[in-house]
């Protein structure tokens, strides 16, 4: 039987909500509400050019114009609601690229990029943790940075890095890779080029892990199809609802809601 596995997305969906996770991974039905969105294709589009761009030692792709035409050899068109927006977002990754790759070029660094889109895997008991990292660099005094770029942020702080579970995931899973090393990992917002980074001490590696682990059980031993849907937030335009709506207590607080707003 295949080991189960734990991810960055699954320990972030379940947190957010138990019963998306369960529409998400486990009831076949979800899968046939779930609609393309255009905020994932624009992003794994730029994700595929930056690939091809930080792996210029082997594939020859190390100027602007060959990042771009990468880019466009990436371009993924599903989701949008039209070909104006499709169009407008596209020339918007288009500069967002071109900014990334000239800045980067010009940056003075004694990094090297170590490997880029790596999935690594960290065995935690009754599960596999796995995460694929966007890009590693490594530097002349042996450390190593984890760099993860986020395609709809402008801002990012170090407090922002610390807190995310996805980065604590990474630095969990290199460390394990790389135990002698000193890891920190950044946020880089393409939108603006702005980036922070933040790093965990081996004590907070150690609880992180601990957690991570706690999590992951309850994950896997919860009962799912016992659950409750419970109005949030994120509910709004969730591709969900119709399937929670068969609760008669999700669909009179979501009735409610609706009542109450403008119109």
């Amino acid at each position: 039987m295949p080991r189960k596995t734990i991810s960055p997305t699954k320990l972030s969906t379940y947190l957010a909500c138990p019963v998306k996770y369960r529409w998400t991974y486990l009831d076949n039905r979800g899968k046939w509400y779930l609609r393309a969105k255009s905020y994932y294709s624009f992003g794994s589009s730029l994700h595929r050019a930056l690939e091809q761009f930080h792996r210029s030692g082997r594939s020859g792709v190390d100027t602007t114009a060959e990042a771009l035409a990468a880019y466009e050899d990436s371009w993924i068109d599903s989701g949008f609601s039209s070909a104006e927006e499709m169009a407008e977002a596209y020339h918007e990754g288009k500069e967002m690229l071109e900014r990334h790759v000239e800045d980067h070029k010009k940056r003075e660094t004694t990094g090297r990029v170590l490997f880029v889109e790596k999935q690594l895997k960290l065995d935690l008991g009754i599960f596999d943790l796995v995460g694929r990292i966007d890009r590693v660099d490594e530097y002349e005094d042996g450390s190593l940075e984890i760099v993860d770029y986020k395609t709809g942020r402008d801002r990012v702080s170090a407090e922002e890095v610390a807190n995310d579970i996805s980065m604590g995931c990474y630095q969990l899973l290199l460390a394990r890779e790389f135990p002698d090393r000193k890891i920190r990992a950044t946020i880089y917002a393409l939108r603006s080029g702005d980036q922070a980074s933040a790093s965990m001490s081996a004590e907070q590696l150690a609880q992180f892990e601990a957690d991570v682990k706690l999590l992951g059980e309850e994950i896997l031993t919860q009962e799912y199809f016992d659950l409750t849907p419970r109005l949030k937030r994120l509910c709004d335009g969730c591709d969900f609802v119709p399937l929670c709506r068969g609760h008669e207590e999700f669909a009179e607080a979501l009735a409610a809601r609706e009542s109450l707003a403008p119109q």
